[in-house]
C-alpha cells in the first residue's frame, strides 16, 4: 500500500476533490499588487518626463533633420537607421514606453478582475482551515498560513445561489457523501448543490402562491374596512420579509416589489364585491 501523499500534493488533492470548486481559495496580495502598480506607474512617469525633454529639445533646435524626425514617423525611422543620435534615442524611448504601458495596462486590468473576485464563504473556509492545520500542519513555512489573512482571500468560483434562504438550507442539508481524509482523522461532508437549488425553488413557489392567494381569502372574509387594512399590513410585512430572506434582492428592489404587492391588495379591496360574501349573517 502506497503511503499517503503529503505537502502541496495533498492540499491540491483536497482542493480538487470539491466538485463545486468552492475550495479554490487563495490570497490576492493587495498590498503587493498596489506596490507593483506604483512601481510600474513611477517607471512610466519617468519615461514620460524623458520623452517630454526630447520634445523640448526638438522644439528649441534649429536642426531641420531633428525637427523632421519629431513630426514624421517615416523620417524618424530613416534617421534612426542612419545613426542620428536624437532619432535613435527617440526610437529607443518609444519602444520602452510601449512595453511599459502594455505591462502597466495588463496589470491594471488583471488587478481589476482580481478585486472583483468574491470572498470565500465561511462554510467552505472553516473546514479548509481545520483540515489544513489538524492534526498537524499540512504545509511548511509561510505557505501554511495563507488562510489566516481572511480579508485578503478570494474564491475563484462564486458561491451558487447566494441568498439567505439557500445559505440557511446549506447549514442543515443532509450530506450526500462523507469522505474520509487521507489520515482518517476527519470526514468531509459533501452535498449536491442542485438539490439545494431545487428545494429553494419549490419553497419559493409555495410561499409566493400562498402570499398571493392567501390574502384574497383573508380579505374576502373580513367584516370591516379596518380589519382589511390591518390584514393588508400583515401580509405586506410577511411579503417584505420573504422577499428579503428568500432572494438576493437589494433593499431598493425589496421596497419596489413590496409596494407593488401592497398596491395589488389595495386594488383588490377597492374593486371586489364583498356584499354577497359567505359568513356575514345574510340569507
Amino acid at each position: 500500500m502506497d503511503p499517503p501523499i503529503e505537502g502541496f500534493a495533498a492540499v491540491a488533492e483536497w482542493i480538487a476533490r470539491d466538485h463545486d470548486n468552492e475550495a479554490f481559495i487563495f490570497r490576492k496580495f493587495d498590498r503587493l499588487a498596489a506596490r507593483n502598480l506604483l512601481h510600474l506607474q513611477g517607471r512610466i512617469m519617468l519615461l514620460e518626463k524623458e520623452l517630454d525633454a526630447l520634445d523640448r529639445e526638438a522644439a528649441k533646435s534649429n536642426d531641420m533633420l531633428l525637427k523632421d524626425a519629431a513630426r514624421s514617423w517615416e523620417d524618424l525611422v530613416q534617421h534612426a537607421s542612419e545613426g542620428q543620435v536624437y532619432a535613435q534615442s527617440y526610437m529607443k524611448l518609444v519602444d520602452e514606453i510601449k512595453q511599459a504601458l502594455r505591462e502597466y495596462d495588463e496589470t491594471l486590468v488583471l488587478q481589476h478582475q482580481v478585486s472583483n473576485l468574491p470572498k470565500p464563504s465561511r462554510r467552505t473556509l472553516d473546514p479548509f482551515r481545520c483540515w489544513l492545520n489538524e492534526p498537524h500542519p499540512r504545509l511548511g513555512g509561510q505557505s501554511n498560513y495563507f488562510l489566516d489573512a481572511e480579508d485578503g482571500l478570494v474564491a475563484l468560483t462564486p458561491q451558487k445561489d447566494f441568498d439567505p434562504a439557500s445559505e440557511f438550507l446549506r447549514q442543515f442539508w443532509q450530506a450526500k457523501t462523507k469522505e474520509p481524509t487521507p489520515d482518517g482523522k476527519f470526514h468531509i461532508a459533501r452535498f449536491d448543490e442542485r438539490s439545494i437549488s431545487a428545494a429553494t425553488k419549490v419553497i419559493t413557489i409555495l410561499v409566493a402562491t400562498n402570499l398571493l392567494v392567501g390574502p384574497i381569502y383573508g380579505l374576502y372574509f373580513t367584516s370591516t374596512p379596518l380589519q382589511r387594512l390591518a390584514l393588508i399590513q400583515v401580509f405586506t410585512t410577511i411579503f417584505a420579509l420573504c422577499a428579503g430572506f428568500m432572494s438576493n434582492a437589494r433593499q431598493t428592489e425589496v421596497f419596489a416589489v413590496t409596494a407593488a404587492y401592497a398596491a395589488v391588495l389595495v386594488v383588490f379591496v377597492g374593486s371586489a364585491d364583498f356584499s354577497g360574501k359567505a359568513g356575514n349573517g345574510q340569507p
